[in-house]
């Protein structure tokens, strides 16, 4: 009697209340479930890709259709000739150079010839060395001025374009297709091929790839002028104009309908997946304009090296009667082969000193030798500075004479300098230090070189003026250096005048010659 006067529910209505919070509830739980919400976006994807008037995929059984083989087999015949002409063309750097030029006005492409190599070494054949080095700074200094920021940027801008189209073009899309149609040939579109229906899972990553540089293109650009640009670059049509123009449409329709993107989601079960376009961020201009400035410096350089060594052969052959002298027999560059090996300098003044002990040694301690002793011993000087000057510089040079045997004797195997050398050679290998005490070594040995040059030539030059005032004052009514000249004439072996000009001339060579390896050497 209380239930039937309860003011409660029945159970019927509670169970009906109780299953719909049931629902409700777990509806709220779903939504902060992950794996419920991808559910939810591929079926959501799929369907997209069922309505689809794009028939490239059948979301259920996760097949590629024939449709999206005919796809690339369209873009694929457009672009297979241009695969062959651009093959190389994304590392080309004639193509950086030629789109650089195709922004440059006749006249600016005539001063870019002016810094050709070839153009540098006909006009070092009319100008002296500095008159040259001026007139190609200038040029130099012209053209990187024609490269402002904003020319600078639509260059890179054109360049980057053309790049994406590269990279487009040499999608494989040949391997794409096979799996289509394993029986269609390469390059080749006689006949049609016969697509078939194949599991989704084989192309999911061709299409990734694909969409990379689908993404990066611009549909919407000048293809005319790039087109245009191409031809003047291959000296053929790398793509039919009026065919890409009726592609281009389809394929900008195409991928903002996103379909090949929903293929991808679809297969991957990854609904948040998006394509990551490879846009090329080239900068051309810079590096261009370094590259320039790097091969006109070296070719200046090779003039300058090379009028050097004409300068060098021309004195040592007015000295030896030949520009190939070879006198020392340790401080060689055959010796520097082995230091090579180690990407170390070696002997750096390996010439000079070849020069200078044959000069030395040959000659100077012969006739120059002479002439002093003559002029000093029997000369009556009206004053001893000079006299004393002349025997001063004499006594260095016979001074440096041995020094350079010794210095060359001392770098054989078992000299002193050559034990050293061979014993840090020996440890190089293995041992950092041995390379750091090595490379210490050679400096030592190369700085005592250059130090007898130095001394050397500076003892010449002093020898070589006093003689040539005393040919002067041979030749005056009265002395003033000599006063006894019959005398000396009378004990000369030679013809006295002759015999110290051609000394004099000698020695005016070989200061000349030696000039070239001292630190304050002239290459002009």
């Amino acid at each position: 009697m209380a239930g039937t006067g309860s003011k409660g529910t029945s159970p019927e209505k509670d169970g009906a209340s109780g299953g719909i919070l049931q629902k409700l509830l777990s509806i709220f739980a779903g939504m902060g479930d992950p794996d419920s919400e991808k559910k939810k976006l591929l079926r959501a994807v799929a369907k997209d890709l069922s309505r689809s008037r794009y028939k490239f995929y059948r979301p259920k059984g996760g097949e590629a259709l024939p449709g999206l083989g005919k796809f690339f087999y369209e873009i694929y015949k457009i672009t297979a000739p241009a695969q062959v002409l651009l093959g190389n063309a994304a590392g080309s750097g004639a193509l950086r150079a030629f789109v650089i030029e195709s922004y440059l006005s006749p006249e600016q492409r005539g001063l870019s010839e002016r810094l050709t190599e070839a153009a540098i070494l006909e006009l070092a054949k009319k100008q002296s060395l500095r008159e040259l080095q001026e007139a190609v700074k200038r040029d130099l200094n012209s053209f990187v001025a024609v490269f402002d920021g904003e020319t600078s940027r639509q260059i890179d801008a054109a360049y980057n374009t053309l790049l994406a189209f590269v990279n487009f073009v040499n999608f494989d899309y040949y391997f794409l297709l096979k799996k289509f149609d394993s029986g269609i040939p390469e390059r080749s579109f006689a006949s049609r091929p016969k697509f078939e229906s194949i599991n989704g899972e084989y192309v999911a990553d061709d299409l990734q790839d694909f969409l990379e540089v689908f993404a990066a293109i611009d549909f919407q650009t000048d293809w005319k002028r790039l087109f245009g640009a191409l031809k003047d670059y291959r000296k053929v049509d790398v793509v039919q104009p009026e065919a890409w123009a009726k592609l281009a449409p389809v394929a900008e329709e195409l991928r903002q309908s996103q379909v090949l993107e929903q293929i991808v989601r679809h297969v991957k079960k990854d609904p948040y997946w998006a394509a990551k376009p490879r846009i090329p961020g080239e900068r051309i201009v810079e590096p261009f304009l370094q590259k320039l400035k790097t091969q006109i410096e070296t070719i200046l350089q090779g003039l300058v090296q090379e009028r050097r060594n004409g300068k060098i052969d021309e004195a040592a052959k007015q000295i030896f009667g030949t520009s190939v002298v070879l006198r020392m027999k340790n401080y060689t560059d055959k010796a520097n082969v082995v230091f090579a090996k180690k990407m170390l300098g070696g002997f750096t003044q390996s010439q000079s000193m070849n020069y200078l002990k044959a000069y030395l040694l040959d000659y100077f301690k012969k006739d120059i030798r002479e002439l002093a002793d003559l002029l000093i011993i029997r000369g009556q000087w009206t004053t001893s500075i000079q006299s004393q000057q002349l025997s001063d510089n004499y006594h260095a040079l016979l001074e440096i004479a041995d020094q350079i045997v010794q210095f060359d004797e001392a770098l054989a195997d078992e000299g002193e300098l050559g034990t050293k050398l061979r014993s840090a050679l020996a440890k190089a290998d293995r041992d950092k230090e041995a390379v750091k005490y090595l490379r210490t070594l050679l400096k030592d040995v190369n700085d005592r070189a250059t130090g007898m040059v130095s001394r050397a030539a500076m003892s010449l030059i002093g020898t070589g003026r006093i003689i040539k005032s005393l040919v002067e004052d041979l030749g005056r009514p009265h002395h003033e250096l000599i006063l006894n000249w019959k005398e000396v004439e009378g004990q000369s072996p030679h013809p006295l005048k002759e015999w110290m000009v051609e000394v004099y001339k000698k020695i005016y060579y070989m200061v000349q010659l030696l000039q070239f390896f001292t630190p304050s050497g002239s290459s002009e």
